[in-house]
């Protein structure tokens, strides 16, 4: 039995999550969870799965959950904040602690869980953009695990199983589904609405990626995560339009030998993929039928046109403190659009602003990562939110 802390489980991944668990009660067990501030739902999960200790973010909602649960006599310890984070991610109990949050509120916690020797199923990306180095400095002073869980590295875990030798790799392949605006110029995109932007084609997930999936910032933010997790060079990781999103990403070998892995388009199959590695459990989604999937196709991608893919590679060859710029100005960027305070196409132009403005800082210390980030947000919220 693994004992799983789930950090963001009301989120999209998070309920996907506790999905795969409630299929598999004999394999996994849930010993924390924690929220942002949706407390009705978290209180849900609690009452369903019995954690040890659960966590909401916002600190208004803590003395209400808390009440909640002294009425059923359920005596899972509830705390707040970072400080609450923290103490869900290093539970003793737990053995593999998934982090599921939006931005960089997971740096921290997947930190001090790492240090801790909790393996990690990762599936926040801005946790490497933003603190790659930090992190993979504590996992080599740990006997954790990082397994990704984002669809297109889990399939570039996947596919790298096949070989033992790193210099047998040639290059990784990202694959994009090309978002809801593929094919579209920057004329087309002057006013588009965050309803708009929220409108995958193929996935369901939450609002901060679905936003930066129709920027290709999601795709941008996976190439960064993809240099820190697979220890390549930025000019040995492709990204390829593939619409149908059937292949999730490739490896390319020395011998030109290309490997993919497929599947449908539903995060459950990676989320049960991390949670069981190495073993392989049956799955819990719908399995791909080759012959209705059809035609597979695959594009170039518009760098012009959709500048935060660009502006993602020259942040990561920049690296230092570029890349946390990078991610804190779209977190608010995109913040300000959902709001309807900026223009869609004001997001890219916001985070080159940003980086253009910021002198890197080659090794930076996490304390500085989170002041850094800080300070970016502060600056853009102070002069677009008037």
């Amino acid at each position: 039995m693994k004992n799983i802390s789930v950090l963001g489980s009301t989120g999209s991944i998070g309920v996907q999550t506790l999905d795969v668990v409630r299929k598999n009660k004999d394999k996994f067990n849930i010993v924390g969870l924690s929220a942002n501030s949706n407390a009705d739902l978290l209180y849900e999960q609690i009452v369903e799965f019995r954690p040890q200790k659960a966590a909401i973010f916002d600190d208004a909602c803590v003395n209400k959950l808390r009440e909640r649960l002294n009425n059923i006599n359920l005596k899972t310890e509830i705390t707040s904040g970072m400080e609450g984070l923290i103490e869900v991610a290093t539970i003793d109990d737990a053995h593999m602690v998934l982090v599921a949050v939006v931005g960089m509120v997971g740096l921290q916690p997947t930190v001090k869980a790492i240090e801790k020797s909790k393996d990690i199923a990762l599936a926040n990306k801005e946790t490497l953009v933003a603190g790659g180095r930090v992190v993979m400095e504590a996992l080599k002073n740990s006997r954790s695990k990082l397994i990704p869980v984002d669809s297109e590295h889990s399939a570039i875990f996947q596919c790298l199983q096949l070989s033992s030798n790193p210099k047998d790799v040639e290059k990784i392949i990202l694959t994009a589904s090309g978002g809801p605006f593929r094919g579209k110029k920057t004329e087309d995109l002057v006013d588009i609405s965050p309803e708009k932007a929220l409108k995958h084609p193929n996935w369901s997930m939450g609002r901060k990626i679905s936003i930066d999936s129709a920027t290709l910032m999601n795709k941008g933010l996976e190439v960064i995560e993809a240099h820190w997790l697979f220890d390549r060079n930025f000019d040995k990781i492709d990204v390829v339009v593939h619409p149908q999103s059937i292949i999730h990403s490739m490896v390319e070998y020395i011998d030109g030998s290309i490997i993919a892995q497929l599947g449908a388009a539903d995060m459950r199959n990676p989320i049960l993929y991390a949670l069981s590695y190495p073993e392989r459990l049956p799955g819990v989604s719908h399995k791909l039928n080759l012959v209705e999937a059809g035609k597979l196709t695959f594009e170039e991608p518009d760098y012009e046109t959709f500048k935060c893919l660009k502006l993602s590679y020259d942040a990561g060859k920049i690296g230092g403190t570029m890349p946390v710029v990078l991610n804190a100005a779209n977190e608010a960027a995109v913040d300000l659009f959902s709001k309807g305070k900026i223009k869609f196409l004001d997001i890219q132009d916001i985070v080159e602003q940003s980086m253009l403005k910021h002198n890197t800082n080659e090794k930076p210390s996490i304390e500085e990562i989170i002041e850094i980030d800080k300070n970016t947000k502060s600056f853009i919220y102070k002069n677009y939110l008037k």
